[in-house]
C-alpha cells in the first residue's frame, strides 16, 4: 500500500506539520520523503543491468536418475540487491530434494519453484538444487519470474522470463522374464524350405561329410559314434521383424479421448520399453507405432521397423511422450500401417481395452499368413483366445511395484 500512496503521505505529514508548528514532524515528514524517494529510485533501477539464467543439467535421462536446476544470478551494477525473489514454474512430476516448491505455478498451471537471494555490487550468485525424475515424461521448467526492490521493501520490480527449457524423461527398462514359445525369438522364426542363409544356431540333422565342407561344421561326437566324419546340416531361418503397435486408449467407455487410467497406461509404456530393449540385445529389427500425436506435434508416433542405431533412442523418446491421448483407435493404425509392413513382420499389440475390432484386425493380419502377438494390460479383462495368435497377459499394478523384470504370462 505504501508503494502506491508514498507521496499522498508525505504530503499530509508535511501540511499537518505545517498547521500546527511541529518542527519534529516536519523532519518526520522530510525524512520520510527522502526515504520513500530513495526506496522509489532504489526499485527502478534494482533490475537494470540484472542477468537471470536458469538451466537444468541435462536435457534426457532415465527414470529415477537425478539432475539439479541452476539458477546463476548476475549483478552488473553498482547498486547492491538486498533481496531477489525468484519464481520459477516447475513440474510437479519431479521430486526437489532442496528448495522450496508450492503448488499453483504463475499460470495456474504447475507447481512453483521459489527462492530468496542477495546479490551484492557486480557480483555473480550460483545455486544449485538437486532433483529426482521418478517419472517419466517430457516436463516444462519455465517461465520466471524475478522480483526485487529496495532494502525495506515498500516498492517492487518485477521482471517475466519467458523461456523454458525441456526435460525428457526414459521410462524405465526392465528385463522380459520367460517365454513359452521354444524360439530363440520369443515372436517365433519363419522356418523356410530354401534361403541363401543357413542359422549357425539351429542344427537339424548331421550327414556324412564330403570334401570342401568345412572343417569347422564337422560334428565330432557324431563322428565318433558313426566311425565315419559327420558334418551339422543347419536350418534355414529368417527372423521376423518386430512392429510394437502400442495402444495408448485406457478406457473402454466412449469418452476415452478425456480419460486415462494411469497404472494402465505406464504399464503398457513399460512393456513396449522392456520389449524393444529385448529386440536391441538380440539383435533384432523393430518399430514402433502409437495412436497418439508426438508432444507438441501432430505428427503420430511412427518409427518404421529398422536396425539403426538411433533406432532405440527414437523408440525410447516417443515412449517418455506418450500421454494417454488417442487419436484414432489401435485398429485403425493397423489398418493404415499394415499393408507397408514386410512379409516377415510379427505383428505385437499391446493394449488394455480389447475390442472386438481391435481382435478382427490382429485376426486378419494373422490369416495373410504372418506371425501375430497380443499382449494385454490388465488382469479383469475378459478371456481372449485368438486361433494361432500368442496372447499375453501382463497385471496392470506391475507400474506400482518395485519388479526387477516383467512376466508375461502365456493366455490359452
Amino acid at each position: 500500500m505504501l508503494s502506491q500512496k508514498w507521496l499522498f503521505i508525505t504530503v499530509a505529514l508535511l501540511i499537518a506539520a505545517i498547521a500546527i508548528k511541529q518542527p519534529a514532524l516536519l523532519i518526520i515528514a522530510i525524512l520520510f520523503f527522502l526515504t520513500s524517494a530513495v526506496a522509489r529510485l532504489w526499485s527502478r533501477y534494482a533490475l537494470q543491468h540484472f542477468e537471470f539464467k536458469s538451466e537444468i543439467s541435462a536435457r534426457k535421462v532415465f527414470c529415477g536418475e537425478s539432475i539439479t536446476l541452476n539458477f546463476t544470478l548476475t549483478n552488473n551494477k553498482f547498486l547492491p540487491l538486498p533481496w531477489v525473489n525468484v519464481e520459477q514454474e516447475v513440474p510437479e512430476e519431479v521430486t526437489f530434494l532442496k528448495g522450496n516448491v508450492t503448488g499453483g505455478g504463475i499460470n495456474q498451471e504447475h507447481a512453483v519453484f521459489s527462492g530468496f537471494f542477495a546479490v551484492g555490487w557486480y557480483h555473480r550468485l550460483t545455486r544449485r538444487y538437486p532433483l529426482k525424475c521418478s517419472k517419466r515424461g517430457i516436463f516444462v521448467f519455465g517461465p520466471s519470474r524475478i522480483n526485487s526492490g529496495d532494502p525495506f521493501g515498500f516498492f517492487r520490480n518485477v521482471i517475466d522470463i519467458d523461456k523454458t527449457e525441456y526435460l525428457l524423461v526414459y521410462p524405465r527398462i526392465l528385463p522380459l522374464e520367460t517365454f513359452s514359445i521354444p524360439s530363440r525369438n520369443p515372436f517365433g522364426d519363419i522356418r523356410i524350405r530354401r534361403h541363401l542363409f543357413e542359422d549357425p544356431v539351429q542344427v537339424m540333422t548331421t550327414r556324412d561329410w564330403v570334401p570342401g565342407d568345412p572343417l569347422k561344421r564337422i560334428h565330432w561326437k557324431s563322428s565318433a559314434r558313426t566311425g565315419r566324419l559327420q558334418t551339422r546340416v543347419f536350418e534355414p531361418t529368417t527372423t521376423v521383424d518386430v512392429a510394437v503397435f502400442l495402444d495408448v486408449r485406457t478406457i473402454s467407455n466412449q469418452y476415452y479421448w478425456n480419460e486415462v487410467a494411469t497404472d494402465l497406461l505406464e504399464t503398457a509404456v513399460l512393456t513396449a520399453t522392456s520389449i524393444a530393449s529385448y529386440c536391441v540385445n538380440n539383435g533384432y529389427k523393430f518399430g514402433l507405432y502409437a495412436n497418439e500425436f508426438y508432444f507438441n506435434s501432430d505428427r503420430l508416433i511412427r518409427l518404421p521397423v529398422s536396425e539403426t542405431l538411433e533406432q532405440f533412442k527414437g523408440v525410447l523418446e516417443a515412449l517418455a511422450q506418450i500421454r494417454g491421448v488417442p487419436f484414432i483407435t489401435i485398429d485403425q493404425l493397423i489398418s493404415r500401417e499394415a499393408g507397408q509392413l514386410s512379409w516377415e513382420t510379427t505383428l505385437v499389440v499391446i493394449t488394455s481395452v480389447p475390442t472386438q475390432e481391435v481382435l478382427n484386425s490382429i485376426t486378419h493380419f494373422k490369416k495373410t499368413g504372418r506371425n501375430s502377438v497380443l499382449i494385454l494390460i490388465g488382469k479383469d479383462l475378459a478371456p481372449v483366445n485368438l486361433d494361432g495368435v500368442t496372447v499375453y497377459q501382463v497385471p496392470e499394478d506391475i507400474y506400482q511395484k518395485q519388479v526387477e523384470t516383467i512376466s508375461l504370462s502365456k493366455v490359452g
